[in-house]
């Protein structure tokens, strides 16, 4: 069942990009609406998705791996660590 669409988006744009979207629209046989709208949900949900996902090259990566595992000198994390406790394991 398709949602009943009551919401409008506006946008201004010049002709040569008006009449990108025409031509493709007519070439897939989509209203000019519906082919925004499709290009427009495919944008926003690739957006979206990598919001929560960072993205780096291999050798970023393994620096970033590599600095993980080799502690750092912290002389005043190591004073923490020997704090009593006050809720015990």
């Amino acid at each position: 069942m398709t949602a009943t669409k009551t919401r409008r988006l506006e946008a201004r744009t010049d002709e040569q990009t008006e009449q990108l979207v025409a031509d493709a629209s007519a070439l897939l046989h989509m209203s000019k609406t519906a082919f925004i709208e499709e290009a427009v949900r495919t944008a926003a949900r690739k957006v979206v998705a990598r919001a929560d996902v960072t993205i780096m090259s291999a050798d970023v990566f393994d620096s970033m791996m590599r600095a993980i595992d080799e502690p750092d000198h912290s002389p005043a994390l190591a004073d923490l660590a020997r704090v009593p406790h006050l809720i015990g394991r």
